[in-house]
């Protein structure tokens, strides 16, 4: 399903959709209104031009496809590392993955997983119109399970830490039971 209002990295098809409040700091990706999947070597480029923050929202949201059920998804068989999924599949064609600017088309039929990173960015998407109905679950993670959409804090290793992102793997696996 190909959503003409989404913008970012990644496949229009992706199962999994990070949605994070800014892009990176650079002019090739200033005035991108589609979505567009990454080249090879494209992240280790965004890394070394914006630093250590992007570089963590790739390593965290590779970490965290690898540790959802194997049964429910199947990127930890493409690699034998987050590391290398990161660098050879994250978010590049094939990837079943996406990560969005621009916010959620909230189409529960698809079965598509919709992942807001940080409660602040989730508080401006609903303010702005999402209609998603959350169910807070603590001060850091919201679910909608109709509309298949999670709240979790933003990807990085001090708010979302390993333990975190188990919590966040189960809450994944939920929306399916």
């Amino acid at each position: 399903m190909n959503n003409t209002s989404d913008i970012g990295f990644g496949e229009d098809t992706a199962d999994i959709r990070v949605y994070i409040a800014r892009r990176p700091p650079m002019a090739e990706y200033a005035q991108l209104q589609q979505l567009k999947p990454l080249q090879s070597g494209e992240i280790a480029l965004i890394n070394s031009a914006c630093g250590n923050g992007w570089r963590k929202v790739f390593n965290v949201y590779s970490k965290l496809l690898f540790v959802l059920d194997a049964q429910q998804f199947t990127f930890s068989r493409q690699a034998v590392s987050w590391q290398q999924y990161r660098d050879q599949f994250l978010l590049q064609t094939g990837s079943n993955t996406a990560l969005l600017f621009s916010a959620p088309e909230l189409q529960p039929e698809l079965r598509t997983v919709h992942i807001i990173a940080g409660r602040t960015h989730a508080k401006a998407l609903l303010d702005a119109g999402l209609a998603a109905q959350l169910t807070w679950l603590n001060n850091e993670f919201a679910i909608d399970k109709f509309n298949r959409l999670l709240v979790c804090p933003y990807f990085d290793y001090r708010q979302l830490n390993n333990e975190k992102l188990a919590y966040l793997a189960q809450l994944i696996k939920a929306l399916d039971e």
